[in-house]
């Protein structure tokens, strides 16, 4: 959620920055400045009438004590007749502030200027790309034929016990999900982020922090109970230091966590999403930062190399975009996008988003901390994918394929117990 002092205070930036992220709705922003002059002025009038209720309130005791008893009456009236104009500004100061908040949080994060403009992906910037395509035979096959050539993944098990979207990982295909995930968590704890494991269910207010409501709801499961599956483990990570204020020594945190992630993925369909290319249920590896504000851009830098020498790791063609405004999630300032090469389908897949959030989300959690003054200010929160393994697993299949049997990446061959599925 913006803080509403940017309205006051750069009202053309945050234009200019909903134009970018293609937000039509432009009239919320005079709609919230209007709203809140009327709480300012409400709030100035209840102030100083309680500043009056005080003063005259003192004045009671004095005047009994003085004998005045007529004029102690008098005073007493009017605190009577403020009291009550203050309960009806209290009133009136909830209802607009609760008109507010619900206007807030209808509107995106504002991005950043390094965003580029545009609607789709095809706007989208490619930053680098690095590693090369291997020279597959003509026999390439995608990935959903090798998997049930090698028994490793079965689709039709998993649309039999859940349906479309659910697969079923097998011997040797359930052994490599395990090896990537516990892989992707070394190299994570290794670079100093503490591990986490989180509950897969959130509350309303969880996913309203993060910023998955009210803009994704329609993407989510929710339970009978209230509660969602969570979409990715940055809604319980983030959400840990929810309503607290972070010591200025323990800035910045530093979480990992693997969970699997529960999408609805409502209106995919095509070509596009065979296989593992979309899927409602998938693994993924997690990892969030809380910084201080003049340190969150070098720390996405800082994010953005790590996933980098992770998909080096695993010697797969890569690519880094920046996304455009159209493209960038209602919650994000800036994000990059990692993309991995399947040269059996001989397309992009993503595999991770990078993104710095700065103070949106932790202004909806009251995330905040010390700074060298002891006073509590809003921190920067940060997110990245470390990495989502349906693309990774169907790109390692896919590009280490050869006549023998399906090649095991070096870095992944202590934690899978081999070097070939075959």
């Amino acid at each position: 959620m913006l803080p509403i002092q940017l309205f006051r205070q750069e009202k053309e930036r945050v234009l200019a920055g909903l134009e970018k992220k293609n937000f039509s709705e432009t009239e919320l922003v005079d709609k919230i400045i209007e709203i809140d002059e009327q709480r300012r002025h409400i709030q100035a009038e209840n102030d100083s009438i309680l500043a009056q209720t005080n003063a005259a309130s003192k004045n009671i005791g004095k005047l009994m004590a003085t004998g005045d008893k007529e004029g102690a009456e008098k005073i007493k009236a009017e605190v009577s007749q403020n009291k009550e104009k203050t309960k009806e500004l209290t009133a009136q100061l909830h209802e607009l502030e609760q008109q507010l908040h619900d206007n807030l949080v209808k509107l995106p994060n504002i991005p950043h200027d390094s965003v580029p403009a545009g609607n789709s992906e095809n706007d989208n910037e490619v930053v680098r790309e690095n590693g090369t395509t291997p020279d597959l035979s003509e026999q390439k096959k995608p990935h959903w034929e090798l998997t049930e050539q090698y028994n490793l993944i079965d689709f039709e098990m998993g649309n039999k016990i859940t349906g479309s979207g659910f697969p079923v990982y097998i011997n040797k295909g359930a052994r490599l999900q395990r090896a990537l995930i516990n892989y992707f968590l070394n190299y994570n704890i290794d670079a100093g982020y503490q591990e986490f494991y989180p509950p897969y269910l959130v509350n309303e207010d969880s996913a309203y922090g993060t910023g998955q409501l009210p803009d994704k709801e329609g993407q989510m499961y929710h339970t009978q109970d209230g509660f969602y599956l969570i979409p990715t483990a940055e809604v319980p990570l983030t959400n840990i230091h929810r309503d607290t204020i972070i010591k200025g020594e323990d800035i910045p945190v530093k979480m990992t966590g693997f969970t699997p992630c529960f999408r609805r993925e409502a209106g995919s369909y095509g070509k596009d999403v065979r296989g593992l290319n979309r899927v409602h249920q998938f693994d993924k590896v997690e990892i969030v930062q809380i910084v201080d504000p003049a340190k969150s851009y070098e720390v996405l830098d800082e994010m953005v190399a790590h996933v980098e020498k992770l998909v080096q790791s695993l010697g797969l063609q890569y690519r880094i975009l920046r996304l455009c405004g159209g493209d960038t999630s209602f919650a994000s300032a800036l994000t990059f996008d990692f993309e991995v090469y399947s040269a059996a389908q001989e397309r992009w897949l993503e595999v991770s988003s990078v993104s710095n959030f700065e103070n949106f989300q932790t202004n909806r959690m009251k995330i905040r901390y010390r700074d060298e003054n002891n006073k509590a200010q809003l921190a920067h929160s940060l997110n990245g994918s470390s990495l989502a393994l349906p693309r990774i697993m169907a790109c390692i299949i896919e590009n280490f394929q050869t006549p023998e049997g399906i090649k095991v990446p070096e870095v992944l061959q202590p934690y899978f117990g081999g070097n070939i599925i075959n």
